[in-house]
């Protein structure tokens, strides 16, 4: 998928955004899982997270910890999951490199410990004693 046919590029090219820098910006995901599930990403078209500059992967976290700034006041979450599918194999299915900023609210899920680790339900379960 070229940028052409890219919702992520179309959107920045109409100016659905939230927030911005000079390398990314940020809008809310389509398909949100929580309030705030924000959508941070490069302004170039570039799928692969990896092969992204420095600068760009660098201001990607900027722009995450401003909405967290901006977003923790407004909506009062207590805790923030932030991911990245890199490849279809990991659940990638928009091809323009993304970082997921979903906010996390107390009982939003029976069991929250080992987060992103629910990719793989069998290896949740884990402590630390």
């Amino acid at each position: 998928m070229g940028p052409d046919q890219c919702p992520f590029c179309q959107r920045i090219e109409e100016g659905q955004i939230t927030a911005s820098t000079s390398l990314a910006v940020a809008f809310p995901d389509a398909y949100p899982i929580s309030q705030g599930h924000m959508l941070v990403v490069p302004r170039r078209h570039e799928p692969e997270f990896f092969d992204l500059s420095p600068d760009e992967q660098g201001q990607m976290l900027v722009l995450a910890g401003d909405l967290h700034n901006r977003l923790v006041v407004e909506l009062g979450f207590e805790g923030v999951n932030l991911g990245v599918n890199c490849g279809e194999v990991a659940g990638q299915t928009i091809a323009h490199a993304h970082l997921h900023f979903i906010p996390r609210y107390r009982g939003d899920v029976v069991e929250p410990a080992g987060g992103i680790r629910w990719l793989f339900p069998d290896k949740a379960r884990y402590r630390v004693k």
